[in-house]
């Protein structure tokens, strides 16, 4: 087995090189890859991304959004997380048998004393029945990959604020991520492992994978990324990653229901999304305006749904036309949250 230790703490790119090394390096024996990000939530290739995320909290925590390539649910991530990938040929494993890139990972944990780990259901990890990992899973060109999370010390207030969407807000066909229970898997292990960092619990969990005493026993194992690599590393981050179209364009068509009380008339907004893009919008409400509230959707159609867009394409408009003594900040607020 080699194995890879992504330097990058940007989602974007380690999704970029995970992608690169599976679909154009050949390696003749698995390959283990292992990641840390700064906060980020990747969603499952299926799903709505606005349906999936506190988008206001995001954008107020700076928290990275983007979509990967495999299925599943939405998953968030911090520096407390370490990421692990296993990437081989198609026709050496089953798809879909989460298990037999994961009992390893387990194993490993109940060595360092994490002994209730378990692999659970069709792609999950727990401990104590709580979730500490997430996996999932994606074939293209004869391999393989299945990559997973490991909560070892993620910040789950940040977690639970980040992911949590009102359910009566929004309505899609998207695949939706089912909330569950979440755990670190740090206050169950032995008291050895309880203050180390997160790239020293990877070293160590790498080193447990391999049946090696120390780093320089696998160092022959190791691939390390050339600057030849990065060149096509950096095509693949701004073709699916780094790209709007692909994060939030990609999301499957949604409603939105969006109404609040101002002390000048109710508003309550309908629109439908599609492509990421507003394509209709409804006003209906108590407001008052000399001018017809149906002039102003018009304007908003074609809009990318996102506060900076909203925001930009009513930057020229007096909406105290439409909605009287109701001020346009709160007005894209509501459109936005």
């Amino acid at each position: 087995m080699r194995y890879v230790i992504m330097t990058s703490d940007d989602i974007r790119e380690n999704l970029a090189t995970e992608q690169f090394l599976m679909n154009q390096k050949d390696f003749n024996e698995p390959l283990l890859l292992f990641y840390i990000e700064k906060p980020c939530i990747i969603v499952g290739r299926n799903q709505n991304t606005f349906e999936e995320i506190n988008q206001k909290f995001v954008e107020d925590h700076d928290i990275t959004v983007t979509r990967r390539l495999s299925g599943g649910g939405a998953v968030y991530q911090d520096l407390g997380n370490l990421c692990f990938s296993f990437v081989v040929r198609a026709d050496s494993e089953e798809f879909g048998d989460f298990k037999s890139f994961t009992q390893p990972i387990v194993d490993a944990l109940h060595d360092m004393g994490a002994t209730s780990a378990e692999v659970s259901g069709r792609n999950d990890l727990l401990v104590d029945g709580k979730k500490f990992s997430g996996n999932a899973m994606y074939t293209r060109n004869g391999k393989t990959f299945s990559h997973g999370t490991l909560s070892y010390n993620v910040d789950l207030d940040v977690l639970t604020k980040a992911l949590n969407v009102p359910e009566d807000k929004i309505k899609s066909k998207g695949i939706k991520s089912i909330r569950s229970r979440v755990t670190n898997v740090l206050p169950y292990l032995k008291p050895a492992y309880q203050n180390l960092t997160t790239p020293e619990f990877r070293d160590i969990l790498l080193l447990r994978l391999f049946g090696a005493n120390s780093l320089a026993d696998i160092k022959a194992q190791e691939y390390v990324v050339t600057p030849e690599d990065e060149l096509e590393i950096e095509k693949i981050y701004d073709r699916y990653y780094n790209n709007w179209d692909w994060v939030y364009g990609k999301s499957p068509e949604f409603t939105l229901k969006k109404r609040q009380h101002f002390d000048f008339g109710t508003i309550d907004a309908r629109l439908l999304v599609e492509g990421g893009k507003i394509t209709q919008v409804t006003f209906y409400g108590d407001f008052f305006g000399p001018a017809d509230a149906s002039e102003l959707a018009a304007k908003l159609q074609g809009t990318i749904y996102d506060r900076a867009h909203l925001a930009a394409a009513l930057a020229d408009v007096d909406t105290n036309q439409y909605f009287n003594g109701i001020p346009k900040a709160d007005v894209i607020e509501l459109l936005a949250q």
